[in-house]
């Protein structure tokens, strides 16, 4: 069967696309069957390529509540596995429902994901992404060969394990998932290494738990800029930004005095095609 992708990134973050409105392509199939077509899309050698596939469906196609909603991000890692949210991805999913005429870019639009309902603000190539009130949580180890670090844990709709480093070389080449404890993170983890830059301004590399290493991660830009500004001590008394670099580009964060997250970035569609993959 043929069916109809697009191809895009956020900060290089790259995601394939299935636009699939009434749920009828993609949504008959098994958990393992949709699993299968999202390893091979996500293929670098043998498919499109991609660190997840976004599938766009209506709300009211689910069975799920709309809660506002008229789209949903049905989001799966590399690996075919379920994700609660993508920051970049669910920016690129508004940046595709703009361009397409299916939303109306003048005026936030709700996004219903796995997390919640989420509001996105296009701003000419820039979109942010509300992720919500972030869990500031304990603090947790990691280990990447020989090292063991500490970490914050902070739940932004993804769990996100955040350390900061003398040196972003300290993550290795990152080839396989860091060690993490399995009590505190169940399901698995993303891991953020962190350096300072300069006055509220960061840069991180990160593992993502079912992608890999990715040259971004909009959820864990958000936990890398909650961690940071505690570990600043910085007054929750205003809304504070900070600057995110990250391999593929950089992002803006904000943490506002109503205890919101606030993710800005580029968000662009590359290509677009069929497949039967």
């Amino acid at each position: 069967m043929s069916y109809p992708f697009l191809k895009g990134h956020g900060t290089e973050n790259d995601f394939v696309l299935l636009p699939d409105h009434d749920g009828t392509t993609h949504g008959g199939l098994s958990a393992d069957e949709l699993a299968r077509r999202v390893r091979a899309l996500c293929d670098r050698r043998a498919g499109i390529g991609g660190d997840g596939v976004l599938r766009v469906v209506r709300t009211a196609h689910l069975g799920v509540p709309a809660d506002g909603s008229e789209w949903f991000m049905d989001y799966r890692n590399a690996d075919g596995s379920l994700s609660e949210m993508c920051g970049n991805g669910i920016r690129l999913f508004a940046r595709h429902l703009v361009d397409e005429g299916l939303a109306d870019g003048s005026a936030p639009i709700p996004v219903g994901t796995r997390d919640g309902v989420k509001l996105l603000t296009v701003d000419g190539d820039q979109i942010t992404a509300d992720l919500g009130t972030p869990r500031v949580l304990g603090e947790t180890l990691v280990s990447v060969g020989h090292l063991e670090l500490g970490a914050r844990h902070v739940d932004i709709g993804n769990p996100h394990a955040v350390t900061f480093v003398s040196c972003l070389d300290d993550a290795g080449p990152l080839l396989v998932a860091p060690d993490h404890d399995p009590d505190v993170f169940p399901d698995g983890v993303n891991v953020e290494f962190v350096v300072r830059r300069g006055d509220r301004h960061v840069a991180m590399r990160v593992h993502e738990r079912g992608s890999g290493e990715t040259r971004s991660c909009g959820t864990g830009a958000g936990a890398v800029m909650v961690a940071a500004a505690v570990a600043d001590g910085v007054a929750r008394d205003e809304d504070v930004t900070y600057r995110v670099d990250v391999p593929g580009g950089t992002l803006r964060v904000t943490w506002t005095v109503d205890d919101r997250v606030l993710l800005t970035g580029p968000a662009v569609v590359v290509a677009s095609g069929v497949t039967d993959l």
